[in-house]
């Protein structure tokens, strides 16, 4: 007999440690420990329950699109700019729905309840009969199974590795599904990772491809519909006014916006003169120049028409790098690695390029606790111990720091320490030139698909230059650059990775050895390591948070001191700029996400009176 649990649903292997446990129904999904909000909350606490609706919001992003079909390795998508989820948060419903205030729970949404078996062999969701798609039609478990096996089957590549381990969706009733795990799968993050799958309506693809780059957009049944698209320059997002979850607690206070108008532009420059010219309402700055020295000599910023604010951020950073591609040479040989971070001078480029606004990454998990400080503890050793013979000793002696220098572009240390790492691994300097035995000089080339970036590689080009490399810069247009990259034809790209508060399946996309070769996946690093597999196995299979700090923790270390990448820099805040027109709820931002688009709402006085003022 089902038993409903308040406040909390436990994580499913923490559940199946008990042989009496029963199936557990609850109205949220916890990973870990308790959720923050009980059975009857109302709505989230970093938002206003009753902020108005209305309004415009316009953003920008880069670039272009070619599709606006988000789930396919084809093409190049169009998503909404900014917050997390993009389009599959806006315009199509998930089962449950994330809280931004906690790190690992989801509410329910199109799921009333879930029931998780007590074994961990199975999760049911409940759906809400009232729920439909923008064309009001019913959204029912057929949809559910549809959209399951056709990601899984059809969709990007991503999504076969997440749902490897579930083996089957099972309609149960018109409102009811379960989903099958395989017998000794690694289950905790199972029910989550099906909780917040984007759900399609089966009936729309009766006359329709689902597996083909598109300009017409799919049927959706989230808070906003995709209302109208200009090939490769402007989506325009409406909400949907009666929407069938407005009231929910999930829903209350959130997407308050009437449109939301998404313009792309090729030029970064062009861009944030646009947005000074008031082309568009709000952006998040992510080029320390530009939040340096562009914004305060602005006639709209100095009569405070343009906002400033810094957004601190509790989230994990993720990894932005310099990912080298260890399946061809040189980058097979981890001393060329190795080599090759020493000669990135990040503290110049901070104090030069940066005006001191970033700081070094040291860690895939970097701003948490999982992020590998000091010695490994004993637990660590445990995981590590049995792989010591293909690891390097550094692993099990040493803390990771990347090298630093003094900022001042003297690095004949780090040059030093280079040339011995290039000897070990076969290459010596002759005449100025980087060569193998065979004579041959050392080649690299960073691929990029935009221009201003090479204003952070050049430097790093000349340190290469410096020790013999033959080191170069090539440029292409966007979906050159990506078919290039899918298909692992490169030799240094640079890639950012968000990671999620609880890692767990997606660990095996990044970094798995099964993940290395497959077209379009992200392990761009080609990493091929028995202790990498393993460990991530121990994070997924973690059945406390210790248990997935200490898993975390081992396999930063077998990462960093590999050298796989080069890591390159963070911060934990947001940059954020907009035109003063805007309202924000009281409470504090949730400490998860920059939450803009689903919180903030158009102030009709304050748009006035920035009217007024402009035209004086």
């Amino acid at each position: 007999m089902n038993r409903t649990v308040a406040p909390f649903l436990a994580a499913i292997l923490l559940m199946a440690t008990n042989a009496e446990a029963e199936p557990v129904t609850s109205y949220g999904l916890s990973v870990f420990g308790d959720l923050k909000y009980g059975p009857d909350f109302s709505h989230f606490e970093y938002v206003n329950p009753d902020a108005p609706k209305g309004g415009t919001i316009k953003l920008r992003d880069l670039d272009s699109f070619d599709t606006v079909n988000p789930f396919l390795l084809k093409g190049n998508p169009a998503l909404i700019n900014g917050d997390k989820g993009g389009d599959s948060f806006f315009n199509f419903t998930q089962l449950m729905a994330r809280s931004y205030d906690e790190p690992d729970a989801v509410y329910g949404l199109l799921a009333e309840t879930v029931t998780i078996d007590d074994q961990g062999q199975w999760v049911e969701f409940n759906l809400r009969p009232v729920a439909q798609f923008h064309d009001d039609t019913p959204i029912t478990a057929d949809d559910v199974a549809f959209t399951f096996n056709t990601l899984k089957e059809k969709g990007h590549p991503r999504y076969s590795l997440l749902y490897k381990d579930i083996i089957s969706a099972n309609v149960l009733g018109p409102h009811k599904i379960r989903f099958e795990f395989r017998e000794g799968a690694l289950t905790r993050d199972l029910p989550y990772q099906v909780a917040v799958m984007p759900i399609l309506s089966k009936a729309s693809f009766e006359n329709r491809e689902f597996a083909v780059t598109t300009m017409e957009p799919l049927l959706g049944s989230g808070p906003y519909k995709l209302a109208s698209v200009s090939p490769g320059r402007t989506l325009r997002y409406e909400r949907v006014k009666d929407h069938w979850a407005k009231n929910l607690p999930v829903h209350k206070g959130r997407f308050n916006f009437d449109v939301i108008q998404v313009d792309y532009y090729r030029d970064r420059t062009i861009a944030l003169e646009a947005f000074f010219a008031g082309e568009y309402d709000f952006r998040e700055e992510f080029t320390s120049r530009s939040w340096a020295t562009e914004y305060e000599n602005k006639p709209a910023v100095r009569k405070g028409y343009i906002k400033q604010d810094v957004l601190e951020d509790e989230t994990l950073t993720g990894l932005q790098a310099f990912f080298m591609n260890s399946r061809r040479a040189p980058f097979d040989n981890i001393e060329v690695r190795e080599a090759f971070g020493l000669l990135f001078d990040f503290e110049w480029t901070n104090r030069n390029l940066f005006y001191g606004l970033y700081d070094r990454l040291g860690s895939v998990f970097e701003n948490s606790e999982m992020k590998a400080t000091g010695l490994p503890s004993p637990a660590e050793l445990d995981l590590l111990t049995p792989f010591r013979d293909i690891l390097p000793d550094a692993v099990f002696t040493q803390e990771f720091t990347p090298s630093r220098t003094d900022g001042t572009g003297n690095i004949r240390d780090q040059i030093r320490a280079s040339l011995k790492l290039f000897e070990a691994a076969g290459w010596t300097v002759k005449n100025k030139r980087l060569v193998n035995e065979a004579g041959v000089q050392m080649k690299v080339e960073f691929l990029l698909y935009e221009q201003s970036f090479t204003r952070i590689i050049n430097p790093y080009v000349a340190n290469l230059k410096r020790v013999g490399i033959d080191a170069s810069i090539r440029i292409l247009d966007s979906a050159s650059w990506q078919n290039r990259v899918r298909e692992f034809d490169f030799d240094i790209v640079v890639r950012r990775f968000p990671q999620p508060q609880v890692p767990g399946v997606e660990q095996r996309d990044w970094w798995g050895s099964s993940s290395a070769d497959i077209t379009g996946g992200l392990n761009i690093a080609g990493v091929k390591n028995a202790a990498v597999n393993a460990l991530i196995e121990k994070i997924i299979d973690a059945k406390s948070r210790q248990e997935l700090t200490t898993a975390a923790r081992a396999l930063d270390r077998v990462l960093m001191w590999s050298y796989y990448f080069i890591p390159q820099w963070y911060k934990s805040s947001h940059f954020v700029a907009y035109w003063d027109k805007f309202g924000q709820p009281s409470a504090k931002k949730p400490g998860f996400d920059r939450a803009v688009l689903h919180s903030w709402w158009y102030d009709e006085a304050k748009a006035e009176e920035l009217s007024r003022q402009q035209g004086n």
